[in-house]
């Protein structure tokens, strides 16, 4: 049984790391997303903007699609509940975060914890939290830039189902949610202190130029 759960680890994080939306634009319109976007993102937001709808859909699709099927065939083959469910499903997005076939960094990994949360219907609702946690800092209290809301979402969503865990009793699946938002977290964060970095650099550059 072990070495199912591990040979299902290894194939979910060979799947993540196959970054759709980087090679899609790439093959279809010819645009490099990496080199053209201002934050050097390989991920489905970046497929639209430079990709066009239908590209981006399609992107789109593969990258939910990549994080959902590790996790349906390991819930299928091997039952609700089993030992390496929380890393199985951390694997498809630091796959997607930490792609080892590129000479850059992954993504954000946001649509890949989506798909990861798809693949646990109906096992667990999970995905209705990240879902809800993105509307309401989408459509309610909206926080700028997309960043921040990323970091805020992610930590509200691992609350929630820290407290959805102590009703349900399943925090084999309340800890894989928390260990699928490191990396979407981490690589938000990245891009906060970045652009922070950069406001502070245009702010000293002029001084420099009157010293």
């Amino acid at each position: 049984m072990l070495w199912k759960e591990l040979s299902l680890l290894l194939i979910g994080y060979l799947l993540g790391s196959i970054l759709f939306s980087y090679h899609l634009p790439l093959w279809i319109r010819h645009v490099d997303i990496v080199k053209e976007s201002g934050d050097h993102n390989p991920g489905t937001a970046n497929a639209f903007r430079y990709g066009g709808v239908w590209v981006g859909i399609l992107c789109l699709l593969l990258d939910l699609l990549k994080g959902a099927f590790p996790i349906w065939y390991a819930l299928r083959l091997l039952g609700p509940a089993f030992p390496l469910l929380p890393f199985l499903m951390a694997a498809p997005v630091i796959g997607h975060a930490t792609s080892p076939w590129y000479g850059f960094p992954g993504g954000k990994a946001i649509a890949a914890a989506f798909g990861v949360l798809i693949g646990l219907l109906p096992v667990s609702p999970c995905v209705y939290l990240l879902a809800a946690c993105y509307l309401f800092f989408s459509l309610v209290w909206v926080i700028h830039p997309n960043e921040r809301r990323s970091v805020v979402t992610f930590l509200c969503f691992d609350a929630a189902s820290v407290a959805l865990a102590l009703w349900s009793r399943r925090f084999d699946v309340a800890l894989g949610c928390v260990l699928l938002s490191v990396m979407p977290i981490y690589k938000n964060y990245v891009d906060i202190a970045r652009a922070r970095q950069a406001q502070m650099d245009k702010a000293i550059e002029p001084r420099s130029r009157l010293s």
